[in-house]
């Protein structure tokens, strides 16, 4: 048959079809660690996850470019690293650094996808219109609205009370609309017996089930991104997700305690914890440790608000192989960071730890491999990838690696160093008031750390933990004996590639 006979033979919708780019399903859950059983964590709850996991590739060295919301996504979806975005906290727009930056769904936008997003993609405050083919999904009533946060009545009736009182002292009513005002913070955890769709997670997940059965009657290909709040806290989460576990059998983390010979400005500050009103007086990680009652609470708040998103997440795998999309659908799970549940006494994220910046990382790509990948790759690596998947031109601009390659095959070479970074501000160092930036080099055996006093950019502390011999970071080795020639290694490595290294 001649080429011409071959074209007509398909017809118009037949030649559509075979040209058709795959769709992307792309997945962010707020604060999780890579703890799933897929990553070997058998006394978690996570079975659609895994599911997930084993029909794709999962990550086990998969690295943020910042262990802290804003500036991870933010690099995540530009493909650039923080010091190229100036942005390093919780309160800056790359829009209004880098302007120019064209994110992920924008790219994909311009090269003619449907573009869609709902919950927390980009920072919750932060939406990028830029970025989407129609206005945000939003339900009504979040995240302004305490009840989507809270649903038991007693923590209701409290904030209503703290409300009327902000109001009474003579403050504005923008005060308590702002989202993440501290009065919003009520209980650390909640666990109410109702109904997945109560909470904002569960709600959204229909809303993106009913956009993914409209993209399927949709001609051109979809990039539809769903972001979970939770495991962020408040681990508020329907009562059948903590009745999976036995809070007396859940272990506790065995190293509460700061690193041997660290720098305080590493730890984590427990800020967040902090916010809450059963929680104001949490000790930070320096001054001492949360009692075991409550660690356990704690812990078991976070993996109750897991198995929740796990089945959400199922929810969304389900609609795509309902609507026959299974096979033309990339999908990308990630957490946009890790966080500590006591280990070095801290509560949160923010620090450089592999606990913090270590993230769970799982891609399904029809016809690609599956299993697991113990290759370094970092979160500026995917924006290219998905590019390259999907047959999108990348922006030359991107400072990632795409790791199609890894995708054919897992165990090939690879690179060997991943880069990251944390910015300690002034007034969550004890008595210190100095602000400090952290930047981190981790290498198949060691994580390196310099911390820099960020106005002056003098050295101002070091780390260097052996992950071989120390997997959990207990003991600095900066002072002892024959390391010499392994931190001026990493030191000159940290300085010359902070930009990346290639495969």
């Amino acid at each position: 048959m001649t080429r011409g006979a071959f074209l007509g033979s398909l017809g118009l919708g037949g030649l559509f079809a075979a040209k058709k780019r795959p769709n992307v399903l792309f997945i962010a859950v707020d604060d999780l660690r890579p703890e799933l059983g897929i990553y070997g964590a058998g006394h978690v709850h996570s079975p659609r996850m895994d599911e997930l996991g084993r029909s794709g590739v999962v990550f086990h060295k998969a690295y943020c470019q910042s262990a802290v919301c804003n500036p991870s996504r933010a690099s995540l979806f530009t493909g650039l690293r923080p010091d190229t975005l100036k942005v390093w906290d919780l309160k800056t727009l790359f829009r209004e650094t880098a302007p120019k930056a064209i994110t992920l769904p924008q790219q994909f936008r311009n090269q003619g996808y449907r573009t869609a997003e709902i919950g927390k993609i980009f920072h919750n405050s932060f939406p990028d219109p830029q970025s989407w083919s129609e206005p945000d999904l939003h339900i009504d009533g979040f995240p302004f609205d305490p009840d989507a946060v809270y649903r038991s009545e007693s923590e209701v009736a409290a904030l209503e009370q703290r409300k009327r009182a902000i109001l009474a002292a003579g403050n504005e009513q923008r005060h308590i609309d702002q989202y993440g005002q501290w009065y919003l913070k009520q209980s650390a955890s909640e666990a109410p017996d109702v109904p997945d769709e109560a909470y904002y997670d569960g709600a959204q997940t229909r809303v993106a089930v009913e956009k993914l059965k409209e993209f399927f009657g949709r001609p051109e290909p979809f990039f539809l991104g769903v972001g979970y709040y939770r495991p962020h806290l408040p681990f508020n989460a329907p009562k059948k997700y903590w009745d999976l576990y036995n809070r007396a059998e859940i272990r506790l983390a065995k190293n509460a305690f700061q690193p041997k010979g660290a720098p305080t400005m590493a730890g984590n500050m427990n800020r967040e914890l902090r916010g809450y009103q059963d929680f104001l007086t949490a000790p930070k990680p320096h001054e001492g440790s949360l009692g075991e009652a409550e660690s356990r609470r704690l812990r078991h708040g976070y993996l109750a608000s897991v198995s929740y998103v796990d089945a959400q997440v199922g929810k969304l795998l389900d609609a795509i192989d309902r609507n026959g999309l299974r096979e033309n659908t990339n999908v990308v799970l990630w957490g946009d960071h890790g966080w500590k549940l006591g280990e070095h006494n801290g509560w949160g994220k923010m620090t450089n730890y592999e606990v913090d910046a270590r993230v769970p990382l799982m891609v399904r790509a029809p016809g690609y491999a599956s299993g697991r990948c113990d290759r370094l790759v970092e979160f500026v690596d995917v924006y290219p990838t998905l590019c390259e998947l999907a047959g999108v031109a990348k922006p030359k601009e991107l400072e990632g690696q795409s790791f199609v390659p890894l995708l054919k095959s897992k165990d090939r070479k690879w690179k060997t160093a991943a880069f990251h970074q944390f910015l300690r501000e002034g007034q969550w160092i004890a008595a210190d008031g100095v602000e400090y930036m952290g930047y981190a080099i981790r290498t198949e055996r060691h994580r390196y750390v310099e911390w820099i006093r960020w106005k002056e950019k003098s050295l101002a502390g070091r780390e260097l933990y052996d992950l071989a011999n120390n997997p959990q970071e207990d003991v600095n080795l900066i002072g002892s004996q024959g390391i010499e020639g392994i931190v001026a290694d990493l030191s000159r490595r940290l300085k010359s590639g902070w930009r990346g290294e290639k495969a």
